[in-house]
């Protein structure tokens, strides 16, 4: 493990590089004095760690004794702009996860985008805690009959939606009835006047910071009433 160099207390981030079938993984660890869960998020297929719904997840979720654990793919640590097929996102997935999992720690699987496509694929496999899907692509911009709506609901697990209400890839009101199983269910949170990137336009009079702020809070009762 390798401690970032500015590093002046526990809480202070710290980066881990992890060898996987799929190339060399790195997690980026804000850790909880201590933690009850660790919450591991992985990013989209446009995108890396830095987006500002994970970042602010990082910053605000240690103090409720939750280690978040910001993984980066092994395509998106070797500099590439394209990401790989998803049964490789799921290899270096696999590979990364008993890392996660090594404090024995329960885990939360998650992640933006392509990255909540990967979690809910092997949550039921790894032995995750629940799922956490930002911005879960149910289809391709313009073809909502090419669902992706299987995968979501195939986790096993307790899963958080976390959907905003102009998200190209799949608005709210397209997901499909949510099963009342597995203990916990599947949970919808729509953000309102958001985009994919939980962006929002200035006429709906809500500013970046306060719907990032509603993300982090929705995120953070949701784990703390978890079963």
């Amino acid at each position: 493990m390798t401690t970032n160099e500015n590093a002046t207390a526990a809480a202070d981030p710290e980066t881990e590089d992890v060898a996987t079938p799929a190339g060399t993984a790195r997690i980026t660890w804000h850790h909880a004095e201590a933690p009850r869960l660790v919450l591991a998020v992985g990013h989209g297929a446009g995108g890396g760690i830095a987006a500002r719904d994970l970042q602010a997840l990082a910053r605000a979720l240690p103090a409720d004794g939750i280690t978040v654990a910001l993984v980066e793919q092994p395509w998106r640590v070797a500099g590439k702009k394209v990401a790989p097929a998803p049964k490789t996102l799921d290899e270096g997935w696999r590979g990364l996860w008993p890392a996660l999992a090594a404090a024995g720690t329960p885990v939360v699987a998650g992640g933006r985008s392509a990255g909540a496509r990967v979690a809910c694929r092997t949550a039921a496999e790894l032995g995750a805690r629940a799922v956490l899907a930002l911005s879960f692509p149910l289809h391709p911009p313009g073809r909502p009959e090419k669902s992706r709506a299987d995968e979501l609901l195939a986790t096993g697990v307790p899963t958080l939606v976390v959907q905003g209400a102009h998200d190209p890839f799949g608005t709210p009101d397209e997901f499909p009835a949510f099963p009342a199983a597995p203990a916990g269910g599947h949970v919808l949170v729509a953000v309102p006047d958001a985009d994919h990137s939980f962006k929002v336009p200035k006429r709906s009079g809500r500013t970046e910071a306060e719907t990032v702020t509603a993300i982090t809070d929705a995120v953070r009762e949701w784990l703390r009433k978890l079963p």
